[in-house]
Order: C-alpha cells, then structure tokens, then sequence
C-alpha cells in the first residue's frame, strides 16, 4: 500500500511557502539576478520573515506579506541582511549557492508522470478547495492502484457537505474517463474528530518548507531536504530538483520498459559540476517483479543516454536556469500546488 496526502492554500504551511515566493518574485520583477533566501514563520497574529536578500529591486516587504495573509491586525517581524560575500564568490563563478542532495523522479503511474496516490490527493484537495477554500487536508491510501482510504480533514464545512463533494469527484473523473478503482473495504473517513472551524494561523503555526514531501512526490520518494520556496535559481535546492525532474522525464520518455526512474545530484557549494548524478531505474514487471537498475553518470553507465556528458553539463547551476527559465517569476504560482506534474518545462 501507498499513502500520500496534501493540503490546501490556506494551510498555514503553505501561507509561509506562499510569503517566501512572493518576495522571491518581486525581487525577481525587478532584478533578475536578485539573490534572495526567505524564511516566513506565521500563526497567531505574527508574522515572521527573516533570511538574505541581495537585490537591486526596491521592495515593500510588509505590503508583500500584508497581501497574501489579507489581514492587518497581524505584526509583522523582518529582519534582512546580505548574502555573504565568502558564498557570493562562488555564486558569481558558476557554483552552486549550497551543497546538498536534490532528487527528482517520473513514473508511468499517471498521465503526468507521478505517483497515483500523491495525484489523486492533489487532485481532491483541489476539487474540494474550489468550492471551499478553507484550510484542510486530504490523504489518500492505495493498495494494487485501487483506492483503499480517503481521509479528508476540511475546515469551516459540514461532514455531509464534504461527502457530497467526495462522491462529487468520483462522478467527475468517471465522465472524464479516469474512473478511480476502488477496494471492496474502501473506507471514507471525514473530519475523524468532528466538524471543526478554528483554522489557518489561528489554530496553528506555519514555517516555510514544512511541507517538503507534499512539494515534490509525497513519501513515496527520498527528499534532499532543503526547502523549495523563497530561494533564488542559484540556490539548487529548488533549481537541482527541477532540473533531476526533467532528466527523470526524459529517460521515462524515451525506453518503453521503464517504470519509474530517480535521479540523485549533489552539489558542493561554490562548484560548478555536481559531484554525484546517478538514476535508479525500475522496469515494468519482467518477468513476475518490478526490478532495479543503478546507473552513475557521472561514470558514463547510463546506457540509454545518447551523451552522458551533455547531461552532467545540463546541471551547471547557470544551465540549469538558462534551460528551464527560472530567472522570471513564477515562484508564488509553484508554491501552491506542488512543484511537479503540473505540465511545467521540468515535467514535459
């Protein structure tokens, strides 16, 4: 069984992720070589956003953030300094803004490349929220590509409203010929402690980053671990991934035996060339099992890559966002839905 969940734009997680790419994005309208890192914590009627901004942009950064809370009874707290000129050094050569490990993956469960179950939970957690846009969660067990469990927690609506949306959903993917499969014990489980409306900052608290897994393929699949929003394309922790999705695509395109491919990079900071690329790649069951291949390509042992050299080099930070064309903004729109199989230059 697999099991992925994701949560809504008014989860206060994904406020913070939302704060942290929208002075990424102003910086970026202005300055497209703004070097920006920017945490957001929030709840409770405070705001907190501290980190490292080096731009040419004249930015209002309370405006910013008064914006997308929507509220001006809350105190907002920041405090910006410069990115370090030891780490700039480096930057300004072609190195990477940081060390750490980046992974992206692809696999033909869905028509997007990505899991079943992270799909159908982004997907529910979307059809909910278009008609409430509240704070909420949805998670979703599959066992053997059937739905097993739908687990749906929703702010400020009524158990009966929630299931009339659910049933709602199944309809809808029926008639557009994705009929969901289910288990002979599926089980719906909505609002398990009852209806409830404290929600948002008010109940909790939010941090930029937090929801990391929900960012990129649920836990089906490893995380490098550094956050995805509020970094500039020099940071690769956002830039590395996106870059490891599209290779991850490409090789699941291109060999009709494969199942899923994953793709590990990692940087040293200040360097250019990654210093590990490597893909693990699962074909589809031959002859009973699903098995596993391991490919450096560092070393040149993907095979099935007509030039393994071109795609180390793909991975030079400065390639990376010349190729995807992440010097523009964009930052706020990826944060909200996941950063992957939303049809993006990475998922194609």
């Amino acid at each position: 069984m697999k099991t992925a969940e994701f949560v809504s734009l008014m989860h206060p997680d994904k406020i913070c992720d939302r704060i942290s790419a929208s002075i990424l994005d102003e910086c970026l309208k202005q300055d497209i070589n703004s070097r920006v890192a920017v945490e957001t914590l929030g709840g409770h009627k405070k705001i907190i956003v501290m980190g490292e901004i080096t731009t040419n942009a004249n930015i209002d950064l309370k405006s910013i953030i008064s914006k997308e809370i929507n509220n001006k009874s809350f105190e907002i707290i920041t405090n910006i300094n410069h990115q370090s000129n030891e780490i700039k050094q480096g930057v300004d050569l072609g190195g990477a803004g940081d060390q750490g490990i980046m992974i992206g993956y692809a696999c033909k469960d869905t028509k997007n490349f990505m899991p079943l179950e992270y799909e159908l939970s982004r997907d529910l957690c979307k059809w909910i929220y278009n008609v409430y846009p509240y704070d909420g969660k949805v998670q979703i067990t599959v066992d053997e590509q059937k739905v097993k469990t739908i687990l749906v927690s929703w702010s400020k609506v009524s158990k009966n409203d929630l299931e009339k949306r659910i049933n709602d959903w199944f309809v809808q993917k029926s008639q557009s010929n994705e009929k969901i499969k289910i288990t002979e014990d599926y089980n719906l489980l909505i609002n398990p402690i009852g209806d409830w409306n404290l929600n948002g900052f008010d109940a909790d608290t939010g941090l930029t980053g937090r929801k990391i897994v929900i960012d990129s393929y649920g836990p089906r699949v490893s995380v490098g671990g550094g956050a995805f929003s509020g970094k500039d394309p020099t940071k690769v922790d956002l830039s590395g991934a996106l870059m490891a999705r599209k290779l991850a695509v490409d090789l699941l395109k291109s060999i009709d035996s494969f199942y899923s491919v994953t793709i590990r990079v990692a940087y040293g900071i200040g360097i250019e060339k990654p210093i590990m690329l490597e893909a693990d790649v699962e074909f589809i069951k031959y002859p009973t099992e699903n098995q596993k291949t391991n490919f450096n390509i560092l070393r040149g042992q993907m095979r099935h890559a007509e030039d393994p050299k071109a795609i180390i080099e793909m991975f030079y930070p400065n390639n990376i966002i010349k190729i995807l064309d992440l010097k523009k903004p964009q930052y706020k729109e990826l944060s909200k839905w996941g950063h992957f199989g939303n049809n993006n230059l990475w998922d194609k």
